[in-house]
């Protein structure tokens, strides 16, 4: 599990800096997404520091930072991706709007992970082996959000780090199938 997260955190470090460069030329809409995108980075950052044990756990700042995740996640990421908002400096592959019900859940599951992972702050973090609690496994890039929405109190119910790395897989699935890899 701590594999994981460092792979996740060395990840959110590279994207930090990638979209420092990328951010240079965009405007509107692009411009609007690319922040927003910032800011779930540096509080999933923050966030990935404190599950790695680099710095101490505080169940504030976890909740800060999901609800931060949280506000740019669902709707409101998808209403930054209208049709014809792709080309350069925008990292959207095509398939965003060709796949737009796979990118939209994605969204949504985003939400929903935020949501409880702002719930779960309480319960701090699991050393032992945090993918697993509360009846519902780690990974989250199958599980449908309305499934999501209806475990909800499950999800609160979990260790941080295990809604954290939950959080992490949606990204990671997100990126993989609709965010160019910018040289």
């Amino acid at each position: 599990m701590k594999t994981r997260t460092l792979i996740f955190s060395g990840a959110l470090s590279l994207a930090a800096i990638a979209a420092a460069f990328a951010h240079g030329g965009a405007t509107g809409i692009v411009k609007e997404r690319m922040d927003a995108m910032s800011v779930m980075s540096k509080a999933a950052k923050t966030m990935s520091s404190m599950m790695r044990g680099l710095i101490a756990y505080d169940a504030d700042i976890v909740r800060s930072a999901a609800a931060e995740i949280q506000v740019h996640a669902g709707t409101a990421m998808t209403q930054l991706f209208p049709a014809g908002s792709d080309g350069m400096p925008s990292e959207a592959r095509p398939e965003i709007w060709s796949d737009w019900d796979r990118f939209s859940e994605l969204a949504m599951r985003l939400e929903v992970l935020a949501e409880g992972l702002e719930a779960a702050a309480g319960n701090g973090v699991d050393e032992a082996d945090g993918s697993k609690a509360g009846g519902l496994t780690a990974n989250s890039s199958t599980m449908s959000a309305d499934k999501m929405r209806l475990e909800l109190l499950a999800l609160d119910t979990m260790p941080a780090n295990a809604v954290f790395n939950m959080i992490a897989q949606t990204c990671s699935a997100c990126h993989a199938e609709f965010r160019l890899k910018m040289q």
